[in-house]
């Protein structure tokens, strides 16, 4: 069996571009100070089983740049003449560097952003430029023509928006239409604990103008997994660096919940884990983002692919737990 045969593909909205139904996300394990063999052996894994989407931004680190530096390395160390076969995704919006013009959605920081991560990836081209987050200081226009831009340089091939509220989300969508821009993603935070997406209308319109949807976060985090069924680990995530996962977060009520979660997991031989994975899967996204420190969890994870759909009366269940929070 091929690495292609392992994974399902799935086309992102209307476009001709297939998305494997997870990829694998560079925010947490690439940084300056995290071993190199062990992002090696986290990207050769992903690829053995399918995933040829990987998903950079030009500010992961912490150390700016560092995800991208150190993902260009494996290119070259381990898929030279392989590039065709791989889809690499970036993206710039947050603040990169001093001064006005390194952070936002201005022509000037986006284009010299793409510059900047060519050159640390060391490859001619990106699959999808996203737009990092909404920059309300800049007209939506002036964004959407910097990606043009980029497309037309052939620098890019397709467009996406990460973060965006609906407003912003109708606007981009409308330009993009208008200037013939290849907008075919949309970037958004999609777990169980977090279902903004759906209840604010951005799903909707990204599904009723034929946008696909890549989601991150699925796993909260690791709090949708079995490592806080009882409390705060020692040496976990949240114990170490509680700069985006609060230990306040960690509820009475939460810790109940998830243990309700895990039962249903067990009932279906999955790990919580997998269960939220699959449910993230039964909401109709191309594709979910994974976080991975170790090659297992990537594994692990990738089981949620083949596990059985969800039943009407499991959705509703955990629909019932996740409402008590």
């Amino acid at each position: 069996m091929s690495n292609y045969e392992m994974m399902d593909y799935i086309r992102c909205g209307n476009s001709g571009l297939k998305l494997p139904r997870m990829a694998l996300g560079a925010w947490y394990s690439f940084s300056e100070n995290d071993d190199y063999e062990n992002m090696r052996a986290l990207v050769k894994t992903a690829f053995e089983n399918g995933i040829t989407y990987f998903d950079l931004a030009n500010n992961y680190g912490p150390q700016v740049g560092a995800a991208e530096i150190n993902f260009g390395k494996i290119l070259k160390q381990d898929f030279a003449g392989r590039r065709n076969e791989l889809l690499i995704a970036t993206k710039a919006g947050h603040k990169m560097w001093e001064g006005p013009y390194g952070d936002g959605g201005s022509r000037k920081y986006l284009l010299s952003s793409l510059e900047e991560s060519l050159k640390r990836l060391d490859i001619d081209y990106i699959d999808i430029f996203y737009h990092h987050r909404y920059d309300p200081e800049t007209p939506i226009m002036e964004t959407m023509l910097a990606l043009k831009t980029m497309v037309d340089s052939g620098k890019v091939l397709y467009a996406g928006i990460s973060k965006y509220p609906l407003s912003a989300v109708k606007e981009a969508l409308q330009i993009a239409k208008e200037i013939r821009l290849p907008l075919i993603v949309g970037q958004y935070k999609v777990s169980m604990l977090v279902q903004d997406v759906f209840e604010n209308g951005v799903y909707d319109e990204l599904r009723n103008n034929g946008i696909g949807i890549s989601a991150f976060s699925s796993l909260s985090m690791g709090l949708l997994t079995d490592k806080y069924l009882h409390g705060i680990p020692e040496g976990s995530r949240m114990d170490k660096d509680s700069r985006f996962l609060k230990k306040e977060s960690l509820t009475p009520q939460l810790i109940e919940a998830l243990n309700k979660l895990d039962v249903i997991a067990k009932r279906r031989q999955q790990t919580l884990a997998q269960l939220a994975l699959t449910w993230v899967l039964s909401k109709d996204v191309e594709c979910i983002i994974l976080g991975a420190s170790k090659p297992s969890q990537i594994l692990d994870n990738l089981k949620a692919i083949r596990s059985p759909r969800l039943t009407p009366e499991e959705l509703t269940e955990i629909e019932g737990i996740l409402s008590e929070l």
